[in-house]
């Protein structure tokens, strides 16, 4: 009589499935296709409603982003919004076309860096952090970019515009996050700022929250057309070097934002150098 633990070898183990948690071939395609057709990123609550019932949206996503992680193209996630992106170490395949385009002056790239880390901030605050007048001219280059966007309208005499960096800006940097921007620390490790600052100073830590603060009011129809029509407040000494300035060199606005070594970023109350008092 066989005993109990042959009885127990000779029969056959109970078979264990795992938990299915990848996403099935036809759902990654399904997602793959949304993603390619779209010529926008999109953010995961839409790409779930476009999806079958029942698909782990969040896991799916994962799993293409894995998928393609050693591709020349890339699955990213920008502004909260998801992309397919050419991989970074082939950015090189580009060069021509990066160097197509027009530049940003510094005297707007420091305008762009004290809008995202200030925001929301009127042309007025502006002025006051950089020490000089900031012409029209450089705002309304930052607003063809996209990058810019007035947000509201400050509830102080004058109702001064106030402004707010875009999805677009955090796009154009690869940030998820406003919160991604590099603090004082990083800004001092890259040499974008000097070592020996001021007793007290800081880096502003903006946040990604659009809803207007108590001190802020609703913009009115017109209000962008008002910014838009209004006639430059000095003559536009910039014009000929800013009017250059657009979409990159996106490396040299990336010295305002996430790194650089090629600018310094104007994040707190730096004074302007003698070439930009022409403004």
């Amino acid at each position: 009589m066989a005993s109990l633990a042959e009885v127990r070898m000779d029969e056959p183990e109970e078979e264990v499935s795992p938990v299915d948690h990848m996403a099935r071939p036809e759902e990654l395609r399904l997602l793959e296709a949304l993603l390619f057709a779209s010529s926008e990123p999109i953010d995961q609550a839409t790409l779930a409603k476009r999806m079958p019932d029942g698909v782990d949206i969040k896991k799916a996503l994962a799993q293409l982003q894995a998928e393609y992680a050693p591709r020349g193209v890339n699955l990213v996630r920008v502004a909260n919004k998801w992309t397919f992106r050419t991989a970074g170490d082939l950015s090189w395949l580009m060069t021509r076309e990066s160097t197509e385009t027009r530049k940003l002056s510094r005297a707007a790239i420091e305008v762009l860096a004290i809008i995202a880390y200030h925001q929301p901030v009127t042309r007025a605050e502006i002025e006051e952090i950089r020490g000089v007048v900031t012409s029209k001219g450089t705002i309304d280059v930052l607003l063809e970019t996209g990058w810019i966007r007035p947000r509201g309208r400050r509830k102080t005499p004058g109702r001064p515009l106030t402004f707010g960096t875009t999805d677009g800006f955090l796009s154009q940097f690869s940030l998820e996050a406003l919160g991604d921007l590099p603090g004082l620390e990083e800004l001092k490790g890259t040499g974008l700022l000097d070592s020996r600052l001021p007793t007290g100073f800081s880096v502003p830590s903006p946040t990604d929250d659009a809803t207007l603060r108590e001190d802020e009011e609703p913009l009115e129809p017109g209000d962008t057309l008002e910014l838009l029509l209004a006639p430059s407040a000095e003559p536009e000494a910039e014009a000929a070097p800013e009017a250059e300035a657009s979409a990159p060199e996106a490396t040299e606005a990336e010295a305002a934002a996430p790194d650089s070594t090629e600018h310094e970023a104007r994040a707190g109350d730096h004074g302007d150098e003698a070439e930009e008092k022409g403004e």
